[in-house]
């Protein structure tokens, strides 16, 4: 068995605090079933059932009713508590954007709607007993300035103070839509984004999405002049290399790129982030061990983040460690067998994925010691 330090899960939300039912679990774990079907039928479901009962105390494949019986029986919490604990994950980077209905590439199809109350960065480590820090979404944080600024001139200058007070705390930044059209190579003009925040000011309603390209641009490159990672969508769509001029432009910034949820253009993001210095690659919850052989096939071994993206269950947790841990361990004892690698390097590499590459993008060991409790910035 391949020995691994505790995992950094490089991008992930929160929980739901409460009670599941069939049906709302179901709704959680993956897409939608055909009628008279269930989502427990799925490669997903099939990983809950082997993986998560032992951490409850219940036998590995029982019925879903049996499982979800088992569950209620323990109670949310420490039920939550249980999973959380066995997914051998030590330190987590968590999005709450999603909780609040913002859309985001995640473990499997997201439902249409997921509970407003998920489960804060805070809450999540300390069910977790492990460090947890906070990702800030642009896009609600923007919202959050409109709520509360009656001009454009009052919006803009609200929103740079919110992104560079936000700095402060989080340990990085993003964005839900990465690739508008023409996904902007620099920062736009101001008197177009002045234009662009009064219209969007004039025309929404509170807490509405914002979905105008220019304020969108506007935000990135706020967040970009921070110095703090940025996660962004990795390349899709028919043109997975559109973001090249975006990445030319902010490279020797000081800002780090990582390009999430890159999958079924994993191999395009791998070819980024060997091109780029600053660009490193999430492998996210790439459904094949294939995937992962792939991106280490193209991108720097030092370039290359694990992440579970998960949200909702903590069952998914669970599962996306255990997949991710299945795949690396098969990768590095084929090297080994054939000879690529010494076992010295497997074991080098494997910790530089699975954790010491988040650490350093993230800056969590320097948090950690300004925290002087070892335990980084929770919220």
């Amino acid at each position: 068995m391949l020995e691994l330090p505790p995992l950094v899960d490089a991008h992930c939300h929160g929980v739901v605090p409460g009670e599941l039912g069939l049906g709302s679990f179901e709704a959680l774990l993956t897409g939608a079933a055909a009628p008279g079907t269930t989502l427990f039928d799925s490669p997903a479901g099939f990983a809950v059932r082997r993986w998560c009962p032992p951490l409850l105390g219940l036998d590995p494949h029982c019925t879903p009713a049996h499982y979800l019986a088992g569950r209620r029986e323990l109670g949310a919490y420490e039920a939550t508590r249980r999973l959380l604990r066995g997914t051998g994950i030590g330190g987590y980077l968590v999005d709450a954007a999603v909780g609040a209905g913002v859309r985001d590439g995640t473990a499997g199809p997201m439902p249409a709607s997921l509970p407003a109350d998920l489960t804060s960065p805070k809450e999540l480590g300390a069910a977790a007993a492990a460090a947890a820090y906070e990702i800030v979404r642009l896009e609600p944080l923007a919202q959050q300035v409109a709520d509360t600024s009656g001009t454009a001139g009052a919006f803009l200058t609200n929103v740079a103070e919110a992104v560079h007070g936000a700095a402060r705390t989080a340990v990085a930044f993003s964005v839900a839509d990465t690739c508008p059209p023409g996904f902007p190579a620099g920062p736009p003009d101001a008197r177009l984004v002045r234009r662009a925040a009064g219209a969007w000011l004039a025309g929404r309603t509170a807490g509405e999405p914002l979905d105008d390209p220019v304020l969108l641009r506007h935000l990135v490159w706020n967040a970009v002049a921070t110095g703090l990672p940025l996660q962004i969508r990795g390349p899709s769509g028919a043109d997975p290399l559109r973001l090249t001029g975006f990445l030319r432009a902010t490279a020797g910034l000081g800002t780090d790129v990582v390009l999430l949820r890159s999958f079924p253009n994993h191999r395009p993001a791998a070819r980024l982030a060997a091109a780029f210095a600053h660009v490193h690659t999430d492998i996210g919850s790439a459904p094949a061990a294939s995937a992962l052989a792939e991106t280490l096939e193209l991108a720097p071994f030092g370039k290359v983040l694990f992440s579970t993206g998960a949200y909702a269950l903590p069952e998914l947790y669970v599962t996306q460690a255990r997949f991710f841990r299945e795949a690396l361990e098969r990768l590095v004892t084929d090297r080994v067998a054939d000879g690529a690698w010494t076992p010295s390097d497997a074991r080098r590499v494997a910790g530089m994925i699975a954790a010491g590459n988040a650490r350093r993008v993230y800056g969590l060991e320097r948090r950690a010691d300004r925290a002087g409790s070892g335990r980084g910035r929770e919220r």
